[in-house]
């Protein structure tokens, strides 16, 4: 890749899991609005297309010190039973929204370890939530486990509840790279719980690998993907590492100098991403990997590829409702986070209040960013033909986008754009061509990573 390109466009940015993007919600809404725009898309796609969980499980055992998700770190169990049950309440909450039984299409664990919980409590939790509710036909549950602490008891009893897909947090196979990112786990390890997870039924496990760790080069770089390629899970997350010391304190635990250069990173990404190929991957929308029999790359073919608070997912749907610690629910057209620590959730939850504590409600300007935004992250294209898919932004968007076609990154032709070959290493600078909102208000301070 052309260093110069990788320079050039090597800026802060984010990740766009949503539109607007977090550091730009400026309107929140109130209780009501809230409540009114969850009835809304209730309403208006319940039966259609179901709705979606996120349920936030905080809890590790230890810290990895890479992570810039929310967490707790604790080797105390005895938070299980209280968290559960709280998370039972905020979902008693949300059904008194609801003009109508939730159609679940949708329900993924994530954390911190959703298996730092015993089967017992997972057990208790998914029936508290799908005994309120109807389980979809076509309903995809999948939750996130550490190779090191995920049992058989813990596969097989979320099997029985429906569960077909885990995502392994694996990160990088070398010892050295595992030791100061403090996540350690062994290739047996990862073996084992992949093979116990095969024989129990699961049709779809994904290894999530991160290019750009700490003392990471390109000898460890295929050291790794050949221990993948002998394991072949059906997916893979190969994501950037986001270096945010000033957001997650642990990171401090190294520096920049352990960091491979720019150059360094984006080769170990061309490494990894040409070893997954050769293998049999087809490379989804940006950061993600499938072989061809999974279901998310059969999405891409019939347009059903979408992206939210929890990535991609092949189950579109417009309502996501978040449950506990720092979970973000979106209805299409407004979003709502919890608050950010366990003891002030628990608190507003056992008062029978919603433990939000900012959220945003979007503009016509932002749906239609939003869209497009989308459409580049899923399907590498956009058009604006129809008057519901112009804005002044769009428009602003075209002039911005004159740069990067003329490095051969997009193609624009009139009313339309496509994401060319060589651009799709630069999906997100494309998407912040779009985003009006970081236009409008350049951040004065470092709120993002490095985009490359």
């Amino acid at each position: 890749m052309n260093s110069e390109l990788i320079k050039k466009y090597n800026v802060a940015g984010p990740r766009y899991t949503s539109y607007p993007t977090v550091p730009y919600w400026t309107t929140p809404p109130t209780p009501e609005e809230w409540k009114n725009k969850v009835q809304r898309s209730f309403r208006r796609t319940n039966k259609s297309s179901g709705i979606s969980l996120y349920i936030h499980l905080p809890y590790c055992e230890s810290l990895c010190t890479y992570c810039g998700c929310n967490t707790r770190i604790t080797v105390n169990h005895a938070v299980e039973e209280p968290y559960i049950k709280a998370l039972l309440k905020e979902w008693e909450i949300y059904l008194g929204y609801f003009p109508g039984i939730p159609r679940i299409r949708e329900i993924h664990l994530g954390g911190g370890t959703p298996t730092f919980f015993s089967p017992i409590r997972l057990r208790e939790l998914i029936q508290g939530i799908t005994s309120r509710g109807i389980v979809c036909d076509n309903a995809e549950f999948s939750f996130e486990a550490h190779p090191n602490n995920t049992t058989q008891e813990h596969l097989q009893a979320l099997f029985d509840l429906g569960f077909r897909r885990l995502s392994l947090g694996i990160q990088d196979f070398d010892s050295r790279v595992q030791y100061i990112i403090n996540r350690i786990q062994t290739f047996n390890d990862v073996e084992q719980v992949t093979r116990q997870a095969r024989v129990i039924g699961y049709t779809s496990v994904n290894y999530d690998l991160i290019y750009g760790l700490p003392l990471q080069d390109l000898q460890t770089m295929a050291s790794t993907i050949a221990k993948v390629k002998h394991l072949k899970p059906d997916r893979i997350a190969f994501y950037s590492y986001a270096h945010v010391p000033w957001i997650k304190p642990g990171q401090r635990k190294f520096t920049e100098k352990h960091l491979p250069p720019d150059e360094l990173k984006r080769k170990l990404y061309e490494l990894g991403r040409s070893l997954l190929e050769a293998t049999g991957y087809r490379e989804i929308g940006m950061d993600h990997f499938a072989l061809e029999s999974d279901s998310l790359y059969r999405a891409v073919a019939t347009r059903r590829l979408h992206r939210n608070f929890m990535g991609y997912t092949t189950n579109p749907t417009e309502l996501l409702i978040g449950l506990g610690v720092s979970s973000i629910s979106d209805s299409w057209s407004a979003y709502s986070q919890n608050v950010k620590t366990v003891e002030q959730y628990l608190k507003l939850v056992n008062e029978n209040r919603l433990p939000a504590f900012r959220g945003h409600l979007l503009s016509d300007d932002d749906l239609v960013i939003r869209k497009h935004i989308l459409n580049i992250m899923c399907l590498g294209k956009t058009s604006w033909k129809k008057e519901k898919e112009q804005s002044q932004s769009v428009y602003e968007a075209i002039e911005r986008l004159k740069e990067l076609e003329a490095d051969g990154l997009v193609a624009v032709h009139p009313f339309r754009l496509r994401v060319t070959k060589k651009g799709k290493a630069f999906i997100r600078n494309v998407c912040m061509a779009f985003d009006a909102r970081l236009w409008e208000n350049s951040p004065q301070t470092q709120v993002f990573s490095k985009i490359i």
